[in-house]
């Protein structure tokens, strides 16, 4: 009798444990892949195991040239994917495997086995009324969770594939990495500030789009560029060193202070969403200011003078270059110089093609 009761209550515990178990891979999986919207969202699995692989996939990779080191971080995003999803399985499989022992009872070995048949099946047909409907609702949870992940894997490729294009783009207009300086002499060494306009305008849409993309799907930020020399961060930085500048140094250029805005909030979320703090950065020396001053001194385009400018480019700098420092410490990224020597002496050939997201 006292066996039967200590069996029994061992039963009743693992029915809770496997209750909690399944709630807490589904709350997780729900939260990481279908409700994707929120800054403030703490799915505690995915992102402790994001930390636990980075840091050692991170320092192994320093060991390495730095062309194989970029290529060995870029395999860390998808990888990352698929042990988010081995873990939310194999907590699932066993959740249901204590939730079939405690019903059934029995071995726990054949539960175990048995529930392992998640995405397959609804498991055999004898047992109870409520061991079957309890492998009804794991054959269906299965199915759900398999059908979500195939509608997510497009979603993140296709955003994944758009920014990319955007960094592309900036590269044949800004160099690898892009660099504010010749952005800015491109503009001014043609005196097309107009196409400089709707470059802003454009670029803040692609900002927008980044945010919410890599917000909703964190792992985003892991994937490489296809070259090296080239990521997502710098070009998002190279975008808003030069609204910075515009909008410190030329009020007749529409369009740069809702681009800079849009481009500080997307560093200071994206670096909040990794709890990162903003690193001391220095990034503009007064050799390169005077270099970048002078691209407006020869242009057409009226602007402040010398001190004017530089105290309101320092001050717009200070709200977003260390949250920028910070994301590309943590990535093992390189933000893009502020100019690039050779940008005063080099008159850029004006570039065919569309815009630089395309529009």
């Amino acid at each position: 009798m006292t066996r039967l009761r200590t069996l029994t209550g061992m039963r009743v515990i693992a029915g809770i444990a496997g209750v909690v178990l399944i709630f807490l891979m589904l709350s997780e999986f729900f939260v990481s892949f279908m409700l994707p919207r929120r800054v403030k969202r703490d799915p505690r699995i995915a992102r402790g195991l994001n930390r636990l692989l980075w840091r050692p996939w991170r320092a192994l990779a320093g060991q390495f040239q730095p062309a194989t080191a970029d290529t060995m971080l870029g395999f860390f995003g998808p990888l990352a994917l698929i042990v988010q999803l081995v873990v939310w399985a194999i907590g699932l499989v066993v959740g249901f495997g204590l939730l079939e022992w405690a019903v059934a009872g029995g071995s726990f070995n054949d539960r175990f086995l048995s529930s392992s048949g998640l995405f397959l099946s609804a498991g055999a047909s004898g047992g109870s009324t409520s061991l079957r409907v309890v492998q009804l609702i794991e054959a269906a949870t299965g199915v759900g969770v398999l059908f979500i992940v195939i509608g997510y894997m497009p979603s993140v490729y296709s955003a994944f594939s758009r920014r990319e294009t955007a960094v592309s783009q900036l590269a044949t207009r800004g160099g690898s990495p892009p660099a504010a300086g010749t952005l800015l002499h491109r503009a001014a060494g043609r005196e097309q500030w107009h196409e400089l306009e709707r470059d802003l305008r454009s670029w803040e849409e692609w900002a927008a789009e980044l945010m919410e993309t890599h917000l909703s799907y964190p792992l985003l930020s892991f994937y490489r560029s296809q070259h090296v020399g080239q990521n997502w961060l710098a070009a998002l930085t190279a975008m808003v060193d030069v609204a910075a500048f515009v909008k410190a140094a030329t009020p007749e250029v529409d369009g740069a202070d809702i681009t800079y805005r849009i481009g500080r909030h997307a560093l200071a979320d994206l670096a909040h969403q990794f709890s990162l703090e903003p690193a001391p950065v220095q990034r503009l020396t007064d050799e390169e200011f005077d270099d970048l001053f002078s691209i407006l001194e020869r242009s057409t385009v009226a602007n402040a003078d010398r001190e004017t400018v530089r105290r309101h480019l320092d001050h717009l700098r200070v709200e977003y270059e260390p949250n920028a420092q910070a994301l590309a410490d943590y990535l093992a990224l390189e933000l893009p110089p502020w100019f690039r020597g050779g940008d005063l002496a080099r008159r850029p050939t004006p570039l065919a093609g569309r815009d630089l997201v395309g529009r």
